[in-house]
């Protein structure tokens, strides 16, 4: 094979390596490095102000990429075809980021309740979300693996960060051996594609089969192949672990509720939206001519995630593990439109529509769990809410703006994410999936609202009686930064249910 490298080939797969087209990941990946080095020279009293150079320089770097933001005409491969850029790869480059920005944000907030390390937490952050961006945009196997391990393993440490904690690293054990049968099942789907595709037996072989544009041709090439078939199922279900998708979605409960708060929201949303990025790239290119196959097995998994997702989280009185079951159900409602994208360009544009509502909605819940929760991360429950609207009312509103999103109330941007969802999937013919999704908002109606009932409706109950006791954890006062923040994310909900705008014109032009 290296005797097949000529140096017009040598020369060729250099020119391909465009060093700008990465240079988010790279800023970010030398922002990482900083904070050590900034660790090492700085004395003890002045590492607090690390993570504030953590967050302004994520904060610089999204203005740039926003600046430069290129919506068309970016359709291109790098790095001899492991990189394909596209508008849709640009959308996730900024939503990581954002996700990135907020979760250090939430760190500020959770680590000072804490006597652990600080520095580390907002370096693996940085390296995650530098993957994640990676992960979006991959157009190869092996750089799919690559980076999608680089994530995983950022995430073995990070659920597990609150060593003192048994639960946090119990979540880190649950993760890391869900997460290596993922990777295993991932690993040997890929195998089998690329054993079928260098095939010389077989129409259409290419030793390229890596590449997804080359795995296509050949799927093309041989539209009934049994080997084929099983390593698209595997890879399917390796991905299906990412999400959270039912049956793979066994450990979402224990491992949300022992991570850090922060790193169940990084969780919830921006690794959720990474698996559901590369999902769209392999229905949608890598695999499309094997339609036949990945549409049904994923509308069934769509309409069993709904369900699960919602039934399971009707019992639950923990936040983390009820926010993490309805997590679940909406990867349901992102697998329809996943599914709806097969045949209408339209819900493609939807699916990132609802990402970005559930960026904001998810966000702003976690931003008040952060504050409601003390000490032990862990235990955080529907109790621990009474009486949040007459303690602090902005806390209350911004969970209830939060929950309604997520519960698809009207006007908010979560009903519209539903409604451009439930557009696509009507205009598709998915009608007894969209019957399933209807189903599910009303479930989930229930718990949703009962968890504003807890701040809302039980928040005029009569104070403490001489001898009571009030089990609930402290509050953390609401500093300016976060306070701010969370009015943002409210009112970015609020404006994007009545508005789209062109954010919404852009995204929903196909």
């Amino acid at each position: 094979m290296f005797a097949a490298m000529t140096p017009e080939l040598l020369q060729a797969a250099a020119a391909s390596n465009q060093w700008g087209a990465i240079f988010p990941e790279l800023a970010l990946g030398c922002l990482a490095l900083l904070l050590l080095v900034l660790e090492i020279l700085l004395p003890k009293s002045a590492h607090a102000r690390i993570p504030v150079v953590a967050i302004l320089g994520q904060l610089v770097l999204l203005a740039v990429l926003l600046w430069n933001f290129a919506p068309t005409g970016l359709e291109r491969d790098t790095f001899n075809g492991l990189l394909h850029h596209s508008r849709d790869g640009q959308f996730m480059r900024a939503f990581f980021l954002v996700s990135s920005i907020l979760v250090c944000l939430l760190g500020t907030v959770a680590l000072a309740k804490q006597k652990l390390p600080r520095v580390e937490f907002y370096h693996l952050v940085l390296v995650v979300t530098a993957a994640m961006m990676l992960l979006a945009q991959s157009n190869h196997f092996v750089l799919l693996f690559v980076a999608l391990e680089t994530v995983t393993v950022g995430f073995y440490i990070l659920v597990s960060y609150f060593r003192a904690s048994p639960l946090s690293l119990e979540a880190g054990l649950k993760y890391l051996i869900m997460g290596a049968l993922s990777s295993a099942l991932l690993l040997f789907g890929i195998v089998l594609l690329y054993g079928v595709a260098g095939n010389p037996a077989l129409p259409g072989h290419t030793a390229e089969a890596m590449n997804f544009n080359a795995l296509n041709a050949f799927l093309a090439a041989n539209p009934d192949n049994f080997l084929a078939k099983a390593g698209i199922v595997l890879v399917l279900a390796g991905v299906a672990f990412k999400i959270g998708a039912f049956p793979f979605q066994i450990w979402i409960p224990d491992v949300y509720q022992g991570a850090p708060t922060p790193v169940t929201a990084f969780l919830a949303v921006a690794s959720k939206a990474a698996g559901f990025a590369v999902l769209l790239v392999l229905t949608l290119r890598a695999f499309a001519p094997y339609a036949t196959l990945t549409v049904p097995i994923l509308s069934v998994l769509a309409a069993a995630t709904i369900l699960f997702g919602n039934i399971a989280a009707l019992t639950q009185h923990n936040v983390k593990r009820l926010i993490g079951l309805s997590g679940v159900s909406h990867a349901g409602f992102l697998l329809i439109g996943v599914v709806a994208a097969v045949s209408t360009p339209l819900a493609l544009g939807a699916v990132y529509f609802y990402l970005a509502a559930y960026l904001l909605a998810t966000f702003a819940v976690f931003g008040v769990m952060t504050h409601v929760a003390g000490a032990n991360d862990a235990e955080q429950e529907l109790d621990h809410y009474a009486g949040l609207a007459r303690d602090n009312p902005f806390l209350a509103a911004v969970l209830a703006v939060g929950l309604g999103s997520l519960a698809g109330i009207p006007p908010l941007a979560g009903f519209m994410g539903k409604l451009f969802v439930f557009i696509a999937a009507f205009k598709a013919g998915l009608y007894p999936l969209l019957t399933v999704a209807i189903v599910g908002v009303v479930i989930s109606i229930y718990y949703y609202f009962g968890w504003i009932k807890a701040a809302f409706f039980e928040a005029w109950r009569a104070p403490l009686q001489e001898g009571e006791i009030d089990d609930r954890p402290a509050r953390t006062p609401v500093a300016w930064p976060a306070g701010v923040t969370l009015g943002l994310l409210a009112l970015c909900t609020v404006l994007l249910g009545f508005y789209q705008g062109s954010f919404g014109e852009w995204l929903l032009t196909r």
